[in-house]
């Protein structure tokens, strides 16, 4: 996985599991984490299984984590901004 050229971007800091990381502006949580060689962001309720984006469109809900101490936030739809705090989810959120 690599990024296309986007040396314009503007750079924006984000966490990811409590470390920095570095992301472009107007791209996906999932783009950066995948980016950034995060391949799993969720684990499932039942068998504890890793899950990483699949679809990157919003219909498989595989790309949920925890965005700022919400639950259930589709990575693959929810652009970077500057400061956000982004964790795995681990297993089914209420």
């Amino acid at each position: 996985m690599r990024r296309i050229d986007t040396s314009t971007a503007r750079r924006v800091m984000i966490e990811f599991e409590g470390q920095p990381l570095e992301a472009r502006q107007g791209e996906t949580v999932a783009a950066a984490l995948l980016a950034a060689n995060h391949w799993s962001f969720r684990t499932t309720p039942v068998s504890g299984a890793a899950r990483g984006p699949f679809c990157m469109m919003g219909v498989c809900f595989d790309c949920l984590v925890e965005i700022d101490g919400m639950a259930n936030r589709q990575a693959c739809m929810t652009e970077v901004r500057e400061g956000m705090r982004v964790n795995r989810q681990h297993g089914a959120a209420p």
